[in-house]
């Protein structure tokens, strides 16, 4: 399949490069931050931080996902402040990244760092159909933390 990729800021492939995987094996490209300058996320605070990028994905048997990379949130403490992102696929705008500092120092986002993965994967609608039962399962209605530890 193709993306359709669409630069927002003359930046993009020049002073911040487009998104890539990392190695041949990643699952996920790199989104990297289109800022004027550098921007210091504060201990517990939240931002939204531009890509400079809008996406077409092909049809809604698509969706992009946008994940944390797992160096900047073991090392610095800097996630996603959403958990996971969706882009559906009739979104055209900017691809924005919001994140959250979690740790208790300031972290100081410079202009193309790597700062989220960009994941396309299948997407599958099913048809709803309320029932009065569902089938029984060795688990059956245990929740968090029935399984153990």
């Amino acid at each position: 399949m193709k993306l359709f990729i669409k630069a927002l800021s003359p930046k993009i492939g020049r002073e911040i490069p487009a998104p890539d995987y990392a190695t041949i094996g990643a699952a996920a490209m790199d989104l990297r931050a289109c800022l004027d300058g550098p921007v210091t996320l504060a201990a517990g605070a939240r931002t939204l931080v531009p890509t400079g990028l809008a996406i077409a994905l092909p049809d809604a048997g698509h969706v992009a996902l946008v994940f944390a990379r797992s160096g900047l949130g073991i090392k610095k403490g800097v996630c996603l402040s959403n958990g996971v992102g969706v882009i559906d696929s009739d979104y055209r705008g900017e691809i924005g990244v919001g994140l959250v500092n979690l740790s208790d120092e300031d972290y100081t986002i410079l202009p193309g760092d790597r700062i989220a993965q960009l994941m396309v994967i299948p997407v599958v609608q099913p048809t709803l159909e309320f029932v009065d039962t569902l089938d029984e399962t060795e688990r059956g209605i245990g929740g968090f933390g029935s399984t153990g530890r």
